[in-house]
C-alpha cells in the first residue's frame, strides 16, 4: 500500500505493517516474498491466493458462487456481525459477499431488526447492528450504497451507526440531521430529483466526514467508492443546476438587488460559494463551460457588490468565490476589470476594492489579507498573462493597473512614510533635523534583493541611492538601526556582486563613502569595481588591433561595406560582440557632428561636471544633486532635458581619464541615452599610443 507499505494479517485483528523509507526497498522485498510465495509481484494483493485453514474454508468455500448468510433474526445477529468482519481481510470474499447481500434484500431486513432492538432497548443487538451497517459500508460497492442512502433506509443506516459499542452513550447525529441542520432554499427548488440528490449528498458527505471513524491504513482503500459516490453526485448537482438558467438568472438577481435584506444576501453568497466548491468535481471542459455562464450571468459585477459590504461573513464567502474564479481563469477577471476602467471610477472597480479589502483587514491574524495578496499576486503575474497575434495581455493589464490601481495599492506606503509620520532625528551640530523613513529604506533593501536588472536599472536612473546615502553621512558616527540597515544593503550589493549597482555607486559615489572606515564595505566595492573594470579591459585588449585602431575611429571616414562584413563575421565566430547592440535614438551618420559640437561645448561640460560634485553639508557629510534624478525616475530621457553627472574614480586622475568620461557624456546625450562607456584616444598621438602602449578601453555594454 502507499508505494512504501507491505501490510499482513498473522491472526484474527493481528494486523502488521512493514514500512520503507524508499519506494525501492519496498518494491525489493515485496518481489522476494512473491518469489517465495510463487507470486506475481506485479499483483498488489496476494492474501486471498494464500488463505490458511483458520478462515473456515468448511464454512465458506472459495469454490462457491455465494455466501450463505444466516437468517435475519435478532438471535442470528453477532453471527452477522462476525461474518460481515471476518470477510473484509480477502477481496474475493468482500465482492461475494456483497452480492448475497444485494440478491436478497439483506439490508432493508437488517435495518427493520434495528428498529425492533430500538424499540426494546437491546442495546447487545444495536452493537452488532453496528458493526454489521459499518462493515458492510467498508466493502466499497456503489450497488449497495445506491439502496443504503435512499430516502428510505439513510436514516436507519445514521442510527445504527449511532450506537458505537466504544462509546458509552450512543450519539445523536439523526437529531442533528433532522432538527438542527436546516436546509435553506436561497431561490425555491422546483425540481425535485434535484432536491433528493442535494440532502442525500448532504447525509452521505456527513456520513463519511462526521460519524464514521477516520480509516486506519489498512481501512484507507474501503472507503474509496463512498468517496466516488460523494464525487458523482455533486457532479450531477452542480450540471443540473448549471441547465436551469432561470433558477440561476433569479439567484444573481436578488444578490445584486439593493432591497434584499442582509440575511437573504448572506445565503446568496453562501449558495454560490458552495456552488463553486461543487464545481471542482467537474472535468476540466465542463469547469470551463460552468464558470462561463456564471460569468454571462454577471457573477463578478455582482461579486464587486458584495466585497465592499460591510457584514464580514458576506465578504469572507465573497473572497472564496472570487479565489475560486482567479484560480480558474486570471484572464477572465483582468479582461472584467479593463473593460470596467471604461465605464467606472478608480474607486469603485473590482481589482481596487480588492486591495482597499486587503489593507482594511480587522482580523489581526490578517487571514483575510493574506488570502487576497495571493490573488492580487496571481492577477499581476506576468507569467500567467496571455500573448496573442492581436494583443499581448502582459503590456496592456500591466498598464491598467499602474494607472488605475497603483496609486490604490502603495497609499499606505507613502502616508507612512511622509514627512509628518516620519520620525524626526536632530543632527547633532547640524541647523536643520534628519527626515528617517524606515519604511522606505526596507522598502529599497526587499527590491534590491530580487536582484532583478529592471529594477537596478531603474534605481540607476533615477539616482535612488542619493536619499539614502544622504541619510547614512547625515547620521554622522552614531551606530543605530539606521547605520546597521544602510551598511547591510550596500553589503549585500557587494556579496552578491551585483555590477550594475556597484558602478554606479563607485562612480557617483565613492568619494563621499571612502572616508567610512569602521566597516570595509565600501572599500570592498571599490575593489570589485577595478576587478570588474580591468576584466573588460583584458577582454578588449584581447582583440585584434585593426579593430582597435579602425572600430572607434572618431573621423567622418566610414567603413567600406565588405570591411564591415568581416568585421561582422569575425564577431559571430568569436562567439561574443565586442560591441553590442545599443539603442539608438538618431542614425549613426550623426555622431561625427555630435561629436564636433560637444569639442566646441566641452570646457562648459567641464564646469558643469565641477558643480555636480558633492558638496559638504554643515554636518561634514555630502549633498548630491543631479538633475536627472527627478525627471529619469519619471522617463525623461530626451537629450536636450537630461544631464548626466559622470564622476570618474579617484583613482583615475589622470587627463585623459577625465575628457574619456566628458566624452562619454556627451557621446550619450547625443544619441539619447547613457547606455555604457567606450575609451576614444586622444586625437593628437592616436597611432603612437596604438604602437607603444595600447590603452585599456572597457567595453561598450548595456
Amino acid at each position: 500500500q502507499q508505494d512504501t507499505l507491505i501490510v499482513w494479517s498473522e491472526a484474527e485483528n493481528y494486523d502488521l505493517a512493514l514500512s520503507f523509507q524508499e519506494k525501492a526497498g519496498c518494491d525489493e522485498i515485496w518481489e522476494k516474498i512473491c518469489q517465495v510465495q510463487g507470486k506475481d509481484p506485479s499483483v498488489e494483493v496476494t492474501q486471498d491466493l494464500i488463505e490458511s485453514e483458520e478462515e473456515h474454508i468448511e464454512e465458506m468455500p472459495e469454490t462457491s458462487p455465494l455466501i450463505d448468510l444466516p437468517t435475519c433474526e435478532l438471535n442470528k445477529l453477532e453471527e452477522i456481525a462476525d461474518l460481515v468482519t471476518s470477510v473484509l481481510s480477502s477481496p474475493i470474499r468482500r465482492e461475494k459477499l456483497a452480492l448475497a447481500l444485494e440478491n436478497e434484500g439483506y439490508i432493508k431486513k437488517l435495518l427493520q431488526l434495528f428498529q425492533v432492538c430500538e424499540n426494546l432497548e437491546n442495546t447487545e443487538g444495536l452493537h452488532h447492528l453496528y458493526e454489521i451497517i459499518r462493515g458492510i459500508l467498508f466493502l466499497n460497492k456503489a450497488t449497495l450504497f445506491e439502496v443504503m442512502f435512499s430516502d428510505e433506509c439513510i436514516m436507519d443506516v445514521v442510527g445504527c451507526l449511532e450506537y458505537d459499542p466504544s462509546l458509552a452513550q450512543p450519539k445523536r447525529h439523526r437529531e442533528f440531521l433532522t432538527k438542527t441542520a436546516k436546509f435553506k432554499e436561497v431561490i425555491p427548488i422546483t425540481d425535485s430529483e434535484l432536491r433528493q440528490k442535494i440532502h442525500q449528498t448532504y447525509r452521505v458527505q456527513y456520513i463519511q466526514d462526521i460519524i464514521l471513524p477516520t480509516p486506519s491504513v489498512f481501512e484507507e482503500n474501503f472507503l474509496s467508492t463512498l468517496t466516488s459516490f460523494i464525487f458523482f453526485n455533486k457532479v450531477e448537482i452542480v450540471s443540473m443546476l448549471q441547465e436551469d438558467e432561470k433558477f440561476l438568472s433569479e439567484v444573481f438577481a436578488q444578490l445584486t438587488d439593493e432591497a434584499t435584506d442582509d440575511d437573504k444576501r448572506c445565503e446568496l453568497v453562501n449558495f454560490f460559494k458552495e456552488f463553486c466548491a461543487f464545481s471542482q468535481t467537474l472535468q476540466p471542459q465542463n469547469r470551463d463551460a460552468f464558470f462561463k455562464t456564471l460569468a454571462k450571468l454577471g457573477i463578478l459585477p455582482a461579486l464587486e457588490i458584495v466585497m465592499g459590504m460591510d457584514d464580514l461573513q458576506v465578504r469572507s464567502a465573497a473572497t472564496d468565490i472570487f479565489s475560486y474564479l482567479v484560480e480558474f481563469s486570471p484572464s477572465m477577471v483582468r479582461e472584467f476589470v479593463m473593460q470596467e476602467a471604461q465605464q467606472s471610477d478608480d474607486d469603485i472597480l473590482l481589482i481596487n476594492v480588492v486591495i482597499e479589502q486587503m489593507i482594511c483587514d480587522t482580523d489581526p491574524e490578517l487571514g483575510g489579507a493574506v488570502q487576497l495578496m495571493g490573488l492580487l499576486r496571481t492577477l499581476i503575474d506576468p507569467e500567467n498573462m496571455l500573448a496573442t497575434a492581436n494583443k499581448t495581455e502582459k503590456s496592456e493589464f500591466l498598464n491598467f493597473f499602474y494607472n488605475h490601481c497603483m496609486h490604490v495599492l502603495t497609499a499606505p506606503l507613502l502616508a507612512n512614510t511622509s514627512e509628518d509620520k516620519c520620525e524626526k532625528d536632530a543632527v547633532v551640530g547640524s541647523t536643520k533635523s534628519n527626515t528617517i523613513c524606515p519604511g522606505a529604506l526596507r522598502f529599497m533593501r526587499r527590491i534590491i534583493g530580487l536582484k532583478d536588472e529592471f529594477y537596478n536599472r531603474y534605481i540607476t536612473k533615477g539616482n535612488l541611492f542619493e536619499p539614502v546615502i544622504n541619510a547614512l553621512l547625515d547620521n554622522g558616527t552614531r551606530y543605530n538601526l539606521l547605520n546597521s540597515a544602510v551598511i547591510e544593503l550596500f553589503e549585500f550589493i557587494r556579496v552578491e556582486d551585483i555590477k550594475s549597482l556597484i558602478a554606479h555607486i563607485v562612480e557617483n559615489f565613492y568619494n563621499a563613502l571612502e572616508s567610512i572606515e569602521y566597516v570595509q564595505t565600501f572599500k570592498g566595492l571599490k575593489t570589485k569595481y577595478e576587478q570588474e573594470k580591468d576584466r573588460q579591459s583584458q577582454k578588449l585588449n584581447s582583440v585584434p588591433s585593426i579593430l582597435r585602431s579602425n572600430r572607434f575611429r572618431r573621423d567622418a571616414r566610414a567603413l567600406e561595406e565588405d570591411e564591415e562584413m568581416w568585421f561582422n563575421e569575425d564577431e559571430e565566430e568569436e562567439g561574443e560582440a565586442v560591441v553590442p547592440p545599443v539603442e539608438k535614438s538618431k542614425p549613426e551618420d550623426d555622431f561625427p557632428d555630435s561629436y564636433e559640437k560637444f569639442m566646441e561645448t566641452k570646457k562648459a561640460k567641464e564646469s558643469e561636471d565641477k558643480e555636480n560634485l558633492p558638496k559638504r553639508t554643515s554636518a561634514g557629510g555630502f549633498k548630491f544633486t543631479f538633475s536627472h534624478s527627478a525627471s529619469a525616475a519619471n522617463g525623461a530621457n530626451s537629450a536636450n532635458s537630461k544631464s548626466v553627472a559622470a564622476q570618474t574614480s579617484p583613482a583615475s586622475s589622470n587627463g585623459s581619464s577625465s575628457k574619456n568620461a566628458a566624452l562619454t557624456t556627451a557621446v550619450a546625450a547625443a544619441k539619447g541615452s547613457l547606455v555604457g562607456l567606450v575609451d576614444y584616444p586622444d586625437d593628437e598621438d592616436d597611432d603612437e599610443e596604438e604602437e607603444t602602449s595600447p590603452r585599456k578601453r572597457p567595453r561598450l555594454g548595456s
